[in-house]
């Protein structure tokens, strides 16, 4: 083993994308405005930033939702070492390309502007590495070689190999000085996820960074897997142009490859430094292992939808593919993405504005009308007293949100009577993401439970995780996250929640709501409308953001770099939430 079994436990704080490790095995509508209860925490100042890091001028604050500017794509890398090359280098063939309808699939105007191609450029993932460096120096080789497997993959697999661990900070890969800076910079890239080799997927020891690539063929022999058998005469141009060998590996086309770095464990860490055990951070493959997605649908299917017809694949020839998968990777990060298009310039990415236009664009898409639907049923009025039922229902293969768990989805009710007077809302935004009455966002030690009834506005239903450290206090810290107070996220189709395994089971009274089920919940509202006028218009949304306000605070309101540039960066995006679904009754 090229990393100890000690070091099984000490597993990495972020994931977003595919990843790899040496052959050896590894570690295992408009919203009505309200007044908060209390004042929202202010940032700190920008005193702390240096010369050097300091980002160029940000409007952040009363400017907040300026419009963004347009930037050109710059170059792909096409620097090589002796087990990766740039992605620029598999763009020269792989390019200009267009299905049967003339769309162009060309995989690296797509990949480019994806969180997989910009995983190390990401400004909250790094605010958030800092952190828990900051909060477990004792820890610091630990977690950067741990997060540098998934977000630097390329220059953590070189440094394996030759007996390193992965660095980021300060002198690491994110430092231009380093030896390996391009390769780390290039994200989750091309030779990265198509050299994985089918072996462990899907097992435990593939989890956390687990995969596996093989470090002893030298450049020029690498194998490359693809999903098409390809003639001999295009695999020697390829084998010459690039060094690799295009072979057949169908298990790049299986969730068990988008495992590896999307089913995570992290290690808890009391508040004496020792090490308590593991805790389950992002679990979303196994999430989809237990739906009945798991016999119907991979992650592929969902996040690289196939193009139209035929698709001629390299600029060099060879036949026609169907059932091309396009390398769109669409997720929900929107707000990750916001920051890229708003500051990609400063950033350093890759992808043009209009390519990053295009890819919030796709997610949304994906959000708006392939992830949930929301009704509103049998309701009941009287005298003195409005009562509706909610229904939601998730059409995605894992819980709702998934991943990272800074990510949260709620209902947002109002009611308005026959003059348009607002009779109730519950679950409305501030301009800066907070949630009115929304107990965790007021208060970093208090959250909303999950309830069956709602009949005040200072209630709102957020189906979210919360975490608690070992002594029981709610935090964001990562490997101060011992367990769950809450965890009523929407459970996919198939989901039982009676048999869920510890790490992806149902926590506080969620488990205990008979309406909380696979597939969804109901809620009731019961309002009271005395004084006012039928008929009643009840306006329901499902809400969404990928970066919660607690979350975004807790990292402001840090004194170092990273976390000053997140901050300037987060408040100067807008921060409208992502409308799942929605639904709209008159009630006479």
């Amino acid at each position: 083993m090229w990393k100890s079994a000690a070091f099984f436990s000490l597993l990495i704080i972020l994931i977003t994308a595919c990843s790899g490790q040496p052959e050896t095995p590894t570690q295992a509508s408009e919203l009505p405005t309200q007044t908060p209860k209390t004042p929202h925490p202010t940032t700190a100042n920008e005193d702390t930033l240096t010369e050097s890091t300091q980002p160029t001028e940000i409007n952040g604050g009363d400017d907040i939702q300026q419009e963004p500017g347009a930037f050109p794509e710059l170059p792909l890398p096409t620097n090589r070492d002796e087990f990766f090359v740039g992605s620029g280098l598999c763009a020269t063939c792989h390019s200009n390309t267009t299905d049967q309808s003339g769309k162009d699939v060309s995989i690296d105007s797509f990949w480019r502007s994806t969180m997989m191609a910009n995983a190390s450029r990401d400004p909250y993932w790094k605010a958030a590495v800092r952190n828990e460096v900051e909060q477990n120096p004792a820890y610091q080789e630990i977690i950067e070689d741990k997060c540098s497997t998934c977000h630097t993959p390329m220059a953590t697999f070189t440094d394996a190999v030759h007996g390193k661990n992965g660095k980021l900070l300060d002198e690491g890969y994110l430092n231009p000085e380093h030896n390996l800076h391009e390769l780390a910079i290039d994200g989750v890239s091309c030779t990265l996820c198509h050299q994985i080799e089918d072996k462990n997927l899907g097992e435990v020891e593939s989890y956390s960074g687990g995969y596996v690539i093989n470090p002893d063929l030298p450049m020029g022999e690498r194998l490359n897997y693809g999903p098409y058998q390809v003639p001999k005469g295009q695999a020697n141009q390829m084998q010459s142009a690039s060094g690799f060998i295009p072979v057949q590996g169908l298990h790049i086309q299986k969730s068990e490859l988008c495992g590896t770095c999307h089913a995570l464990f992290t290690p808890t860490i009391d508040e004496n430094g020792e090490i308590l055990g593991d805790f389950p951070e992002q679990m979303t493959y196994i999430e989809w292992l237990n739906s009945s997605y798991a016999e119907t649908k991979s992650c592929q299917d969902c996040h690289m939808p196939e193009a139209e017809g035929s698709v001629q694949l390299s600029i060099t020839g060879g036949p026609p593919r169907n059932q091309f998968s396009q390398h769109e990777f669409v997720g929900g990060n929107t707000e990750g993405l916001l920051m890229l298009r708003y500051f990609g310039e400063e950033i350093g990415v890759t992808a043009s504005s209009q390519q990053l236009d295009q890819t919030i664009a796709r997610a949304r898409e994906q959000l708006e009308n392939n992830t949930a639907t929301i009704q509103i049923d049998e309701p009941v009025i009287n005298a003195s007293s409005l009562s509706v039922d909610v229904s939601i229902e998730s059409t995605v293969g894992h819980k709702l949100p998934s991943g990272y768990p800074s990510r949260r989805v709620w209902v947002k009710l109002d009611v308005y009577d026959a003059n348009n007077r607002l009779v109730f809302s519950s679950g409305g935004v501030n301009p800066d993401g907070s949630i009115l009455e929304n107990d965790n966002d007021l208060e970093a030690q208090e959250y909303e439970p999950h309830y069956e009834l709602i009949n005040s506005p200072d209630q709102v239903q957020i189906y979210e995780p919360i975490l608690h450290d070992a002594t029981g206090e709610v935090t964001t810290e990562l490997l101060r996250s011992a367990g769950y107070l809450k965890d009523n996220r929407l459970l996919p189709s198939g989901y039982d929640k009676e048999t869920a395994t510890d790490e992806i089971a149902v926590y506080g009274t969620a488990s205990e709501d008979g309406n909380f089920r696979a597939n969804g919940d109901k809620i009731r509202y019961e309002i009271d409308i005395t004084g006012y006028e039928v008929p009643f218009r009840v306006d329901v949304q499902l809400l969404y953001q990928a970066i919660g306000y607690r979350w975004a605070q807790n990292i402001a309101q840090l004194e170092f770099v990273e976390a000053k540039r997140f901050d300037n960066y987060y408040q100067s995006i807008p921060h409208d939430p992502v409308a799942l679904a929605e639904a709209s009754l008159v009630v006479e």
